[in-house]
This record gives C-alpha cells, sequence and structure tokens, in this order.
C-alpha cells in the first residue's frame, strides 16, 4: 500500500456543473503533486457527474449520491481521506494559485496542526471583490487560536487547513454553521498553528451561508455561545453588530 499523501482535498458538490471545472483545475494543476483529491457529490442530475468522470483518472476518490446535507458530506470526504492534513475546497471555490499547495507544505513553517490564510473574494460574473480580511468586517489575526472566534468567523474555511487527526467529524446538529465549531474545535486541539501570511484560495461569494443567511447566524450564536458561555457570548455580540455597523459606514464614506 503506497504512503498516505501530505494532504487530502476535498470538494463537496451537487448540481454545479456551472462552476465545478475551475475548481478541479485549480487543485489538479498544482506544482505540488504529493496530494489526492476528493469529491463527495450529493447526487447531481445536470452534467457534474459527466466533469467528474471526465477527470476520474487523476482523483483518489469519489462518490456520489443522498446525504443529509453539506456537513454530512464533509464528513463523507472526512472519512475518505488519508492525507495528514485535510483542505476543503468546495465547488466554486480555487486554491489561489498553482503554487498554493507548494507555499503552505514546502514553503511555511513545518508541523503545524493549522496552517491558515487570507481569501479573494470573486463573484458570479467572475469579477474580483477583493480580500475577505479588507471587504467583510473580519480582519485576519496575526496569531489565530480557538479564542479568535469568539467574534465570528475571522478566518475563511476555504483558507484553513488542518492536521488531518485532530479534525473531529462536523456537528451535524449544528446544519447553518457547522464549519465555525469544527474550526474552534480544531483549533482547541491545535499545538501548533501557522499563519501563512498568504492568500490561500479565491471564493465564490453567494455560497450556503448567504444564502440561508438568518439561519445561520442563528446558529452561529448557539455555537459561540457553547464555546464561550452565554454572557460572554452576549457581549461579543454586542460587538460584533457594533463591528459590523462601524464597517458598513466606512464602506459607504469611502465610496462617496
Amino acid at each position: 500500500m503506497s504512503a498516505p499523501p501530505k494532504v487530502s482535498v476535498i470538494t463537496i458538490t451537487r448540481n454545479a456543473a456551472a462552476v465545478l471545472e475551475p475548481t478541479i483545475g485549480s487543485i489538479l494543476n498544482q506544482t505540488f503533486k504529493d496530494y489526492e483529491y476528493i469529491i463527495i457529490d450529493g447526487g447531481s442530475t445536470d452534467g457534474t457527474l459527466d466533469i467528474i468522470r471526465r477527470h476520474e483518472p487523476k482523483l483518489g476518490y469519489w462518490i456520489s449520491g443522498p446525504d443529509k446535507g453539506l456537513y454530512d458530506a464533509m464528513n463523507k470526504g472526512l472519512r475518505a481521506a488519508r492525507g495528514e492534513y485535510v483542505w476543503f475546497m468546495n465547488a466554486g471555490d480555487q486554491l489561489y494559485d498553482l503554487h498554493t499547495l507548494a507555499q503552505v507544505f514546502e514553503e511555511s513553517e513545518k508541523g503545524a496542526d493549522v496552517y491558515y490564510g487570507d481569501a479573494l473574494y470573486f463573484n458570479q460574473e467572475g469579477q474580483t471583490i477583493g480580500l475577505r480580511s479588507r471587504v467583510t468586517p473580519h480582519k485576519l489575526p496575526e496569531y489565530l487560536t480557538w479564542k479568535s472566534l469568539r467574534h465570528g468567523m475571522v478566518v475563511c474555511h476555504q483558507s484553513f487547513v488542518a492536521r488531518r487527526s485532530i479534525a473531529p467529524p462536523y456537528d451535524l446538529s449544528h446544519p447553518y454553521s457547522a464549519d465555525i465549531d469544527w474550526e474552534i474545535r480544531c483549533l482547541r486541539n491545535a499545538r501548533k498553528i501557522v499563519n501563512t501570511h498568504t492568500v490561500l484560495c479565491r471564493y465564490l461569494t453567494g455560497g450556503f451561508s448567504v444564502k440561508n443567511h438568518r439561519e445561520s447566524l442563528l446558529d452561529r450564536y448557539q455555537i459561540l455561545r457553547k464555546h464561550y458561555g452565554t454572557v460572554p457570548n452576549l457581549l461579543n455580540h454586542l460587538w460584533i453588530t457594533a463591528r459590523g455597523g462601524f464597517f458598513a459606514l466606512r464602506q459607504r464614506g469611502g465610496k462617496r
């Protein structure tokens, strides 16, 4: 049996034929080759499977079938993964450039339990919006800990790479925001966390959390209360609300 790869890159998809090809290309064309690529499809009916089958010889593993939602599919990916690290790059999103894996696993500090970086936002028309740390209220921490997420998802999920041995299953009792819960639990398990000081992904806006915005916020509130306590969470959400308001005012002022 061959040695396990350095990283398992996992894509979750369902009826994403319009956006999947660039995602696959951004991974299969990496200069760093010590990886496996896993695709978990939720039973697509729109041509997605044709795209997957076209690339099948280069895939480590793929499956298509019904699931219990996004995070159930992500758990399928975790169970299939063999890599030392896991990295989720869902349909529509892309690794930032063809050297991104090399930057993380050859050029960054060795032996981290978690690597993280920034994300470049772009829209459905392919237009660049800007870095997540600049076009949203979420500022990327120089030093990330599990307590950093008390003020929300300060690190984009697609710019967060975890050692598989510390990565728990996604909690399906949180159907809208299990990704922030997963990041917190990974960080609580991590001994060494490395800021790559680079952009790690291109993130397609308008995804699952945006389409379910209210539900995601309510789910996030419950998650943060669980990890940080009821009273601190209330105070943190007052701060989150104020931060969002000041950010919106600055944005409007800059457009005048």
